[in-house]
């Protein structure tokens, strides 16, 4: 039974009658068209309102990326069932560690150390925001 409210569509498909669809009274419903809407959105770039464009990353997380890009706050240890842990230094309490992986060998763990220093180096190179490559006169 069709709802007095719908539109039966090609393929099977229902849309509402209201907003979004033309009709007028006394039209037959096979000639009834959907309203084709334009969506506009609108884009900031950093130079004019970066505040609203991209979202502001606290102090502390931007710290704490710092703090896990140098090796030196990093290390490897060897669990009992002989797999390796990365682990990285806790920002404010340098005697706590922070597991991060495990991997199955000391050189797969310390790539995956590798990686996690590349990564965050890239996450810190994107706040910068851009850099200007080339400029014409």
């Amino acid at each position: 039974m069709r709802n007095t409210n719908t539109l039966f569509l090609q393929y099977n498909q229902y849309i509402p009658i209201g907003p979004g669809v033309k009709y007028k009274e006394g039209q037959p419903f096979n000639q009834i068209k959907p309203i084709i809407m334009t969506l506009f959105y609108s884009y900031k770039t950093w130079n004019t309102g970066m505040q609203e464009a991209q979202p502001q990353i606290p102090e502390n997380i931007i710290n704490l990326w710092k703090h896990v890009t140098e090796k030196s706050n990093w290390r490897i240890v060897e669990l009992p069932n002989g797999f390796y842990q990365t682990e990285h230094r806790e920002l404010d309490n340098e005697d706590t560690w922070v597991d991060v992986t495990r991997r199955e060998t000391i050189e797969g763990a310390e790539k995956a150390i590798d990686s996690s220093i590349d990564h965050y180096m890239k996450k810190l190179k994107v706040i910068e925001g851009p850099k200007v490559v080339k400029t014409f006169k």
